[in-house]
């Protein structure tokens, strides 16, 4: 089967990752996959949730939406920011516990991260496009509050990105585009850090179940392409150095 964008089914969509851009947020990285434009911007605030207050530790989260016209038809806006609809509250808290997971809290002290990932166009995976976006905006943050002298050094423990992956008219595929996700068998988001390590695995399958094996071999795909977006990851924040 070839694919809707003559890709390879191991290859990536082109990926392209672009530091700082947003003047004014702490850290800040449009992260393009493809047709998919995410941007993430995170900001620094010296105070924590009341449930961690006194605790010595910080907290990182994340918040996410959709523009309107990011898709083929307008998407309505949330009309109470305070209460996001289900899958955005879905997305953020994935994005904020792949976030937490690679960042030392208490070294980070009593102060609160939250990085807004805002998706500017959709084509599929903008959820993993958030994640790994999200993590070179905190870098970006943290970087600068270390460079401010406020922190003694980035509490962050390892680097952290996703991807999808999937199976479509019987083929494996890396990082799936609208049309695929659409059409796909099976369908798995996969969160790693670069030690190899998993953060999160959703997986569904859309009809026939699944084995083990296939588990086995879309984990290994998905592996495949996340070790090349955490170098598209360094090659933006090499900028920092």
């Amino acid at each position: 089967m070839e694919r809707i964008d003559g890709r390879a089914n191991d290859e990536l969509r082109p990926a392209h990752i672009s530091l700082g851009f947003q003047a004014f947020a702490e850290g800040s990285a449009l992260i393009e996959l493809g047709r998919t434009k995410v941007l993430c911007a995170a900001s620094v605030e010296d105070r924590v949730p009341s449930f961690l207050k006194g605790e010595g530790t910080g907290w990182v989260t994340a918040e996410y939406s959709m523009l309107p016209r990011s898709t083929v038809t307008r998407t309505p806006r949330s009309l109470s920011p305070e209460r996001p609809a289900g899958r955005n509250q879905e997305i953020q808290r994935l994005i904020g516990r792949s976030l937490r997971a690679v960042t030392d809290l208490y070294a980070l002290g009593e102060r609160t991260l939250t990085v807004d990932c805002d998706v500017l166009q959709a084509d599929g995976g903008t959820r993993t496009a958030a994640i790994t976006g999200a993590y070179v905006a905190l870098f970006q943050a943290l970087h600068n509050l270390k460079k401010q002298r406020l922190l003694r050094s980035i509490p962050l423990k390892s680097a952290v990105a996703a991807t999808s992956v999937g199976i479509v008219f019987g083929e494996e595929l890396l990082d799936l585009c609208y049309d695929e996700d659409f059409r796909a068998g099976v369908d798995f988001n996969v969160v790693m850090t670069d030690k190899g390590e998993f953060v999160e695995i959703q997986g569904t399958a859309e009809g026939k179940p699944f084995s083990k094996e296939t588990i086995d071999e879309l984990l290994s795909l998905a592996q495949k392409g996340i070790k090349e977006l955490f170098e598209i990851q360094k090659a933006a924040l090499a900028e920092l150095h």
